[in-house]
């Protein structure tokens, strides 16, 4: 476990990236997986226990006590974000990549674009297909089939971020309206599971959508009226995504009476109900979801909301 770990890291050369290619190849054949089974209903009622940590009550109460003095156990504030690194471009054979590490969470993201058929309601516009795979190698409990509920929550709840026709420009994917477009598959890979896991998938997606490069099309047509199509050869003839609508996630944990941004797992077991909300680099919020076992007053989630606005216009997260 411990070797494969290391053969996961080296991103850097080529064998870990033929490596990350044959990981991100196994999350397009469990997206096909879980069409066939229609996976799609599940529901994860509990985000919590995606990575159990085992923490004693001195433990909890030493976590809790530090966050109503707005002083966590790292040493960082409230409404303090780790720095988080990001390395695009990182996967050969996909459209765009990138990699996310953010404290001990790592998620490796490969967008892929393919020619497909548009959507009978929107017939002028192509579309983003969403796949979480969740590694082994990220936590026991992924072993077999244990990280399938979960893969589907996150999934669920990127096409409900994605669902604001502002967030990406589909019409510029569309290349002739009812018969061709482009389709945008973006496969998520969960190497390592250190929490906070929706704000790193979010940075790593929007990242890997900024280095995506889609071949132009030329559409000829013969004297016939067939059509046919042709696609540029050269690699630097593209088209490049517009990402500055594309909004991320900022994950509110309620610990105590107070909230904290970026839980770390151990947080995250103190931790009874969160909030999950996508604002885009203007400030605008496009989607707001609970997730946990416990529940929030409104007072507390209006006082929550007001703070993702800050945390990402204030730090510099957005870039396009």
């Amino acid at each position: 476990m411990s070797e494969r770990r290391a053969t996961l890291r080296r991103l850097s050369c080529s064998n870990g990236a033929s490596h990350c290619s044959r990981l991100l190849e196994g999350t397009a054949a469990s997206r096909e997986r879980r069409k066939r089974k229609g996976l799609s209903a599940v529901r994860r009622e509990e985000a919590g226990s995606m990575a159990a940590v085992v923490l004693s009550e001195p433990e909890k109460l030493y976590i809790v006590h530090g966050v109503q003095e707005d002083l966590r156990v790292d040493g960082r504030g409230c409404e303090d974000y780790r720095c988080a690194e990001v390395e695009t471009d990182v996967v050969s054979n996909t459209s765009g990549s990138a990699r996310v590490k953010l404290g001990n969470t790592d998620i490796l993201v490969g967008v892929k674009a393919e020619m497909g058929t548009p959507k009978i309601e929107k017939p002028d516009e192509g579309y983003l297909e969403f796949c979480v795979d969740c590694s082994a190698n990220a936590t026991p409990e992924f072993e077999g089939r244990g990280g399938e509920e979960l893969g589907t929550e996150i999934t669920s709840t990127f096409y409900t971020v994605f669902s604001s026709e502002n967030s990406v420009d589909l019409k510029s994917l569309c290349i002739n309206p009812r018969e061709h477009c482009w389709v945008l598959y973006v496969d998520v890979l969960l190497l390592v599971c250190g929490g906070n896991l929706f704000d790193a998938i979010s940075i790593a997606v929007k990242a890997a959508l900024f280095n995506t490069r889609i071949p132009k099309v030329r559409v000829l047509e013969d004297e016939e009226g067939s059509k046919e199509i042709e696609l540029s050869d050269d690699p630097y003839d593209c088209i490049r995504l517009n990402v500055e609508n594309v909004p991320l996630i900022v994950t509110l944990s309620k610990i105590g009476y107070r909230h904290v941004v970026d839980a770390t797992l151990e947080e995250e077991a103190c931790s009874l109900a969160s909030l999950l909300v996508s604002v885009t680099s203007k400030g605008a919020l496009t989607s707001i979801k609970k997730v946990g076992r416990g529940s929030l007053d409104p007072e507390s989630i209006f006082e929550m909301m007001e703070l993702p606005q800050y945390v990402h216009m204030g730090r510099g997260w957005y870039w396009s």
